[in-house]
Order: structure tokens, then sequence, then C-alpha cells
């Protein structure tokens, strides 16, 4: 073996490639390795360092269910917290020295005789592989509009996920495009200190108040000192959370309730009717993200800001021209347009089985059995791959169950001798059949919006259509009878 022949690849060093890291640890396997395209782990937590950037699930439940952390600051952390909470994991399970910064995955490519796969990186160098385990996530592809004239524009540039933080916003006229999650937490960030700011709104959201606040010296002394307090506590969310999945899967009447809430909130928020005429969704509430915020409707009401809800025409060399006619001049454009999470590509050259390549095998919609195998593609596993997305609870409970299983299957792969186990093609179909068959009765499919959940089809290949117990139920044991297993 030569020194880069490891017996797991992971990509990515966000929350499930330290998660996969740590339980691979604590299941006993040490020879692995992890590439991580950016200079520091913690993926979407690194990337996504925009003004006001925070999470909208609660950290007691945003977080490891195995390594809990009673002193968060407030009941949503931000950014920068999160992503301490990371750098903590790491140091305490000893995973940066498996880490390897500043290199991206360029290539793929299984070896049927072998049972290895050889990864090669953006530099050139060359990984053998028994397993290779995907933890690239479906928010790391920044999406950019699809606007004439883009690049023509002569000031300053930048999209949420690669915020620029040496361009100084003070006193600038600034436009931003978008109003989803990210927008919501960028424009009352830097509302107070711009000049002007215009914001660009094709489709306006659901938003209900967000029930954030500090958590207290005194509340974090508990938790510290009484932990089954802080694990009621999370047990206490957990079932706030999976509750809401009723109204998003199954029962549609508990949104209209839901719906009547936020319209009232954006009714005592914003005063004026012809602003709140065009704040005021025309789709059934949670076809989109459902956001929270406290703050985004009174930064709409600051006498600096203006929203813009004429589409956009073009872009040149000063702005941004709108279909009426009208020219915006700007210093700064901001793109608050999410990411590329349901095209269903990879961003780099994968090869299975007989050389067919995974962009290939998903031209019509990314699928694989529990978002997490693909039939073609022996030893390698996904996590946050197809239909694993929640719209109502923790991502870290689906990366966990996700992370088990894989465990599964490479304890299994250890006592058997096993070349590789390959997801069999019929047990892929019928599962991603019974999940588009779930998904056309919930609200994501049938709430008349085109959703970043869905490809440009409208086929959902982003959202998983139930609760989560239900998800973990099925990933509690790896079931070799659904897969081909080659003996060495």
């Amino acid at each position: 073996m030569n020194n880069n022949s490891y017996e797991q690849l992971i990509i990515g060093a966000g929350f499930a490639g330290i998660c996969v890291a740590i339980q691979l640890k604590k299941a006993g396997f040490s020879n692995f390795i992890i590439l991580e395209r950016n200079g520091h782990l913690g993926g979407t937590w690194y990337d996504n360092a925009y003004p006001g950037a925070a999470c909208d699930v609660e950290s007691h439940l945003y977080s490891y269910s195995f390594e809990p952390n009673a002193n968060w600051s407030k009941v949503f952390s931000r950014q920068g917290e999160i992503l301490k909470y990371l750098d903590n994991c790491a140091e305490k399970y000893d995973i940066n020295k498996y880490i390897q910064l500043n290199t991206s995955v360029a290539k793929a490519v299984f070896d049927e005789a072998t049972g290895l796969w050889t990864v090669t990186d953006s530099n050139g160098k060359v990984y053998s592989a028994k397993s290779v385990i995907s933890c690239a996530g479906g928010l790391s592809q920044p999406a950019l509009p699809d606007i004439k004239g883009i690049g023509d524009f002569k000031g300053e540039k930048f999209h949420s996920a690669r915020w620029d933080k040496s361009y100084e916003l003070a006193n600038k006229t600034v436009g931003v495009i978008g109003t989803g999650a990210s927008a919501i937490q960028i424009v009352p960030a830097i509302a107070p200190v711009v000049k002007e700011l215009q914001l660009f709104q094709r489709t306006p959201p659901w938003i209900m108040p967000k029930p954030d606040a500090e958590i207290s010296g005194f509340r974090r002394g508990v938790y510290n000192r009484l932990p089954f307090m802080r694990s009621f506590y999370r047990w206490r969310l957990y079932w706030v959370h999976e509750m809401m999945a009723l109204g998003f899967t199954r029962r549609p009447g508990i949104l209209k309730l839901a719906s009547k809430l936020a319209s009232f909130y954006l009714k005592r928020s914003v005063p004026d009717e012809t602003l709140r005429k065009k704040l005021t969704p025309n789709y059934i509430m949670g076809c989109k993200r459902v956001l929270i915020s406290n703050d985004y409707y009174p930064a709409l009401l600051r006498n600096n800001v203006h929203l813009i809800t004429e589409h956009i025409d073009t872009m040149n060399a000063s702005g941004i021209k709108t279909k009426d006619g009208v020219q915006h001049d700007f210093d700064a454009i901001i793109f608050a347009t999410g990411f590329q999470a349901a095209d269903g590509v990879v961003m780099f050259d994968l090869q299975g089985k007989n050389g067919l390549k995974l962009n290939d095998a998903w031209r019509d919609g990314a699928e694989a059995y529990l978002g997490t195998s693909v039939a073609g593609f022996p030893n390698f596993f996904m996590v946050v791959g197809p239909n694993i997305g929640l719209g109502h609870s923790s991502m870290i409970l689906m990366i966990e169950a996700q992370v088990h299983y894989i465990m599964e299957a490479m304890k299994l792969m250890k006592s058997e001798g096993l070349k590789f186990v390959d997801v069999k093609k019929e047990v892929e179909s019928a599962y991603n059949d019974d999940i588009q068959d779930k998904l056309s009765r919930t609200v994501w499919q049938s709430g008349g919006c085109v959703s970043w959940y869905q490809t440009k089809s409208g086929k959902n290949v982003t959202l998983w259509p139930g609760f989560t117990f239900t998800f973990m139920k099925r990933t509690k044991k790896f079931e070799p009878e659904k897969y081909e297993l080659q003996r060495q």
C-alpha cells in the first residue's frame, strides 16, 4: 500500500464529514482521510459568513446528539458560534490530523477488478480508497441568477456564500437580489450601515416570528450541572418540530392555521397596505421554505430600504435595468440567490461500474437508496444525498442516521471481507418510486409554487417526505440482502 492508500476517503469537512470521521474512529477505523476544498473545516458554516448569518433551527437541536453543548449563548446560534462548535468537536475527537485542507476532488473512478476507488484531486494528486463517502452537501454550490449582462457590472458583486469581507459597505448604494433564507438575514444586518438598499423580490416568502433569545447564564449553569434538563429540552424541541412535519406531509389544515398567524404577523409589522400587498405570498405556506425573522419586516420600513418587485431585465456596467425600463445604479450587488440544491449534479467526474458517470445516471433527477447508496457505484456513500433534506427540523438528525447506516456497512464489509457492496437497481428504483409517490401528496408538490426543492422538470429530489424518526428506523441496520455483495 502506498502512502495515499486509504480504507475510507471522505469528501468535505462540514457537519457530515466530521460526523463520519468521529464515528469511524469510534468503530475502530483509523486509515481514512478527509479532503476539504476550503482552508478551514465547517462546510456551509464556514462558507456562509455573511452579516447576520444564523441557524433557523434551535442550537440545542442543531448539534450532534453525542456531543451536546450546554453553553450555547442564544436559542438560535450565529454562524461564528456554530463554526466554533465544529472546531471544538474536531479538536476533542482529534479529527484535524485527518483533514487535508484546500483540496478539491476532480475525479473519482471505480475499478471493479480491484474493488478500489482512484481519486484525483485538483492538484493532480492521486489517492486509492476502498470506500468514498461524499459529504459535500446540497448547499455547497452557489447558484447565480440567469440574468443577461451579469458579467457587465463594473461595481463590486458577490454571492452571499462568497462574502467579500474586505469590501466596506458603509455609505454605499447596494442592490440585493433574492428574498430567501440568506437575504432575510443580510438585509436587516446591512441596512443600518449602507446609504441605500434596493431589494429585488421575485416571490415573497412566508415569514414567521423567530422565538430567539439569549440563553441566560443561570440556564446554562443548570444544563451543565443537570444534563438531564438539557436532554429534556432537546427532546421537547425534537417533538415540536416533528409535529410540523404533519402539516407539510399529511395535515395541510395545520398550515392554514400557521398561514393565518404569518398573515397577522405581516399585518402587525407592516402598516403600509401597498408594501404589505407586495410582501403577501400567493401560494400555500410550506411550498417554499418557511422563514423565521424578527427584524426583516422592520428593515423594509427603513427610509433607505426599497423593495423592488418589478422583474429584472438586464444587468449593465452601472447596475440593473428592470422590465419597466427603470435603471437602478449601484456601488455593489449581492446575490442572495441560494444554491444548486436540486440540479442533481456532483461537481467532479464520478465514474462507477463500466465507466457509468453519476451525472449521466442522474440525468432525469438525482436518486439514491436511503439518500445514501447509488446503484452502479459500489462502496460509494453519500451523506445528505437525494431526498434527505428537511422542511421541518434539524439536518443533524438525518446526518447522524445516515452515518450510522454507513458505519454498519463499513463493519459488515470488514467482518465479511467484502470487496464491495452495490445497492441493487430494482431496490433503488422501488424506493424512489415510493418517495415520489409520498412527495406527490405533500405541500411541496401541490402548493402552487416553484421552489429550490425541485429540478427544472418539477421533480422534488431534495426533501424527505416524512418524519425523522421514520428515517432513523429505516437506517438502523444495514440490509445486505438489498445489495450485491462481492467477496474478495
